[in-house]
């Protein structure tokens, strides 16, 4: 299995918890950070933490970047930082470039210099927020292109005890049910505990049970439709 190699640039709140969850799935991280004290606290949960200015081209080159499968330019809080960082590694032909940015205003600037996937996490988060207290049902999702979703949402009532084949996501929702997670009762350290797993790829005369959660894709429109109808 390849270890992929990545660079997060800028290891404030965000930067560290985008290079720790790269670390924990095995891949090589490289951290880097003008503050000294944010390097030291990073240093044991990735493979490289080192101090030095992104906006020095020289330190980036030291620092062999070009190597890198993909960066994540973190900085946040210095905007200026961030371009001249994006416009070095641009011109070092960095494989892939992920940009943070705060507004669309920032996000036009950066698709200016070059930089193709950008990410505004204050509008991630509200979206999700957002749609969680609409419907407290969903648990989480994730949104794709033309308004296409993967959802995890609670089994509505009008649903449970029923067969997959009987609900017909497909013909009557134009929904995919992807997946189910199921809570199985377990023994821990000599205790009984509740613990959702996920049941594979389920068939057609799986029933849905009481405290499932179903992982659908489609729509916004059809996910809410078939929570709607099903909770009546």
């Amino acid at each position: 299995m390849k270890h992929n190699k990545f660079a997060v640039i800028g290891v404030g709140r965000y930067g560290s918890t985008i290079a720790k969850r790269l670390a924990e799935k095995g891949s090589q991280v490289f951290a880097f950070d003008d503050n000294e004290d944010k390097i030291e606290s990073i240093k044991d949960d990735v493979a490289f933490a080192v101090t030095l200015d992104a906006t020095d081209k020289k330190a980036l080159i030291s620092q062999s970047v070009s190597d890198m499968d993909a960066i994540v330019v973190a900085i946040g809080e210095n905007f200026e930082a961030t371009i001249l960082t994006c416009v070095h590694l641009l011109d070092l032909n960095v494989k892939r470039i992920i940009a943070r940015a705060s507004g669309l205003q920032q996000k036009l600037i950066l698709e200016k210099v070059g930089v193709h996937e950008i990410i505004i996490p204050e509008d991630e988060v509200a979206y999700v927020v957002r749609e969680k207290l609409i419907n407290p049902s969903i648990l989480s999702f994730l949104q794709l292109p033309d308004d296409y979703e993967i959802a995890e949402i609670i089994a509505p009532k009008g649903v449970i005890g029923r067969t997959i084949d009987n609900i017909e996501f497909r013909n009557h929702y134009e929904l995919t049910l992807v997946t189910i997670k199921r809570e199985f009762e377990e023994e821990k350290n000599g205790e009984k505990i509740k613990e959702q797993h996920v049941i594979g790829v389920p068939s057609s005369d799986s029933k849905i049970l009481e405290c499932d959660t179903l992982v659908v894709f489609g729509t916004a429109k059809n996910v809410q439709r078939f929570m709607d109808i099903n909770e009546l």
